[in-house]
């Protein structure tokens, strides 16, 4: 008994298995192993365009900041969670960062290795000749006929020599085999091309992720008008609104100056159909690039932006800017000059708001609309029925009190907080609304001062981007284009021609073809191939190869396998 539980205590101690320990070496090792794997890096490709969906569907703060704050104010119960999440941040945020890092990562090392393989394959020499052809996806034979090969010297080597001379010519890498030897072949192999472009695809990956990269870290971004006869220095109290990049500095804006020369707008006026639709934007501008640069006349159309050292600058908007006049209560000038009026619709209807916080006793304040071409329907409503400045309007409103722009809180300057401020002029005050043509003046009741309505101007509105990623992007983008085009259509095949001489003096030289996966074309490359043998070695035989008929002793083993009907011979 004590015998048996021994013989089983052996037993069960020699049936124990002694799992190796990775240790945190091999820890690491393995997650390198799958974090370099390209299901890895196509999965973190996938979850990089889904970490983008939020930058589409949240406003984001470097674009537009104030978005940003009236959609907290609208949602506190939300918004703050959503915030603490940075999906108001999303591009610069922690994890999207860190799926671009890892998949900049991952890229990285999927290629080095497939690199050192292909440098690897490329050195070394086509696989050798199989044992059996007659196994491959694509095979047959040309027989050269005794006394043909008597007449033209024609040997295994010579055969086999000139098999290989052939292949070259058709792109192959081609090795010579069994010299002297009495079945002497060709290996030959073409399409490394196919590798060499997914390598440079996925390189130009990288790429792309780094001029990405570059651009976020070092460019920047800002939106400006420009009235008519203004001028915009690229400096950064020059900007209605700026975004830099992450390491942005003051230093690298480039040195120079837009000034607005005139801006016309053609408007359809041929077809009923689109009448008054804009048919062409076109401004005329003076650029200095740099202080000992000379001015430069220039045109900046919709996408076709001005070109300046490396920014760009786009035509983004236009509208009109009224340039009014007011005078406070004491009689003193409280604000003069352009101001910009946001169209509304197709016939530019525009949005004034005007603030003169310099205004004494009270400060002024004005809310109404522009009409290019004032129209007053039978109801009294006055509209613009043209976009062209026809008949240039004012309708506005006015109020005094405090503005507000005195406690040093941001505030819109398109909007008017009308709240707490006493109502002067509007169409339900026994005063009326303000209505002014140009060079006409509306003095304001209870002496609180008047306004004037002095010409007009237009403006445009430019985007000005600097990125220093752009072009590294475009050129790895092409690349990565040209490389997946050749990774898709360029086959990679092998193929193996084997010669021998048969006892009746015949020459066999038989071929097989193998492909890398699918593909239907190399029943055609083994037709090329038999038909260059052909017209190499029979074509001169009483011409009847150009007839078109077989020649005597040629048989075709078939080009989609099988064995030769004459293979006791071979």
């Amino acid at each position: 008994m004590n015998v048996e539980k021994g013989q089983t205590g052996a037993g069960s101690a020699a049936n124990d298995v002694s799992l190796p320990t990775l240790g945190p070496l091999g820890m690491l090792r393995w997650a390198w192993t799958q974090l370099t794997s390209m299901r890895t890096a196509l999965f973190l490709l996938l979850l990089l365009a889904v970490g983008a969906v939020p930058g589409s569907l949240f406003p984001q703060r470097p674009a537009n900041p104030a978005v940003v704050t009236q959609y907290l104010q609208d949602n506190p119960d939300t918004g703050p969670i959503l915030d603490r999440l940075q999906l108001f941040d999303v591009y610069s945020s922690a994890w999207f960062s860190s799926i671009y890092l890892l998949l900049f990562i991952s890229l990285i090392g999927c290629v080095i290795p497939r690199a050192r393989a292909h440098a690897r394959a490329l050195k070394s020499k086509p696989p050798r000749t199989p044992s059996r052809l007659s196994r491959m996806p694509a095979y047959g034979t040309v027989a050269i006929p005794a006394q043909l090969a008597a007449t033209q010297a024609a040997t295994a080597d010579s055969v086999a020599a000139d098999a290989a001379q052939m292949l070259k010519k058709r792109g192959y890498r081609v090795d010579l085999r069994d010299e002297g030897t009495a079945t002497p072949s060709v290996g030959a192999e073409r399409g490394l091309t196919k590798e060499l472009g997914n390598l440079v695809f996925h390189s130009s990956l990288i790429g792309v992720l780094i001029a990405v990269a570059v651009g976020g870290l070092f460019g920047y971004n800002g939106q400006r008008i420009i009235v008519e006869g203004d001028t915009f220095v690229n400096t950064l109290v020059g900007y209605d609104s700026f975004n830099p990049g992450t390491n942005f500095s003051q230093d690298r804006l480039e040195p120079f100056s837009i000034r607005l020369d005139e801006f016309d707008v053609r408007f359809d006026r041929q077809q009923p159909a689109t009448y008054g639709q804009p048919l062409d934007f076109t401004a005329s501008v003076t650029t200095l690039d740099g202080a000992e640069a000379n001015p430069q006349q220039q045109e900046l159309k919709v996408n076709a932006p001005l070109k300046i050292g490396g920014t760009s600058v786009y035509l983004v908007g236009n509208g009109y800017a009224p340039e009014v006049t007011v005078r406070d209560g004491e009689g003193n000038i409280a604000l003069q000059g352009p101001v910009i009026a946001q169209p509304s619709d197709g016939m530019y209807t525009s949005l004034m708001v005007i603030k003169a916080p310099d205004a004494r006793p009270d400060q002024l304040g004005f809310v109404g609309f522009f009409l290019p071409t004032a129209f007053v329907d039978e109801q009294g409503v006055a509209f613009s029925r043209d976009p062209d400045p026809f008949n240039p309007q004012l309708n506005l409103n006015s109020y005094a009190g405090d503005l507000g722009l005195d406690g040093g809180n941001p505030q819109n300057v398109y909007v008017l907080d009308t709240e707490g401020l006493e109502e002067i002029n509007s169409r339900n005050n026994p005063d009326g609304g303000i209505v002014l043509g140009p060079g006409q003046t509306y003095d304001l009741p209870g002496d609180r001062g008047s306004i004037t309505f002095d010409g007009l101007n237009r403006f445009i509105a430019v985007d000005i981007n600097h990125d220093p990623g752009q072009v590294g992007a475009l050129v790895f983008a092409l690349l990565a284009l040209a490389g997946l085009t050749a990774s898709l259509f360029i086959g990679r095949r092998r193929l193996w021609i084997r010669t021998s001489t048969l006892g009746d003096g015949r020459i066999i030289a038989e071929y097989g073809v193998l492909a890398r996966g699918e593909d239907h074309r190399i029943a055609g490359e083994a037709a090329a191939v038999k038909r260059h043998l052909e017209q190499r070695w029979l074509a001169a035989q009483d011409g009847t190869y150009e007839d078109g008929k077989r020649p005597a002793g040629a048989h075709d083993g078939g080009t989609t396998g099988g064995h030769p009907t004459n293979g006791k011979d071979l």
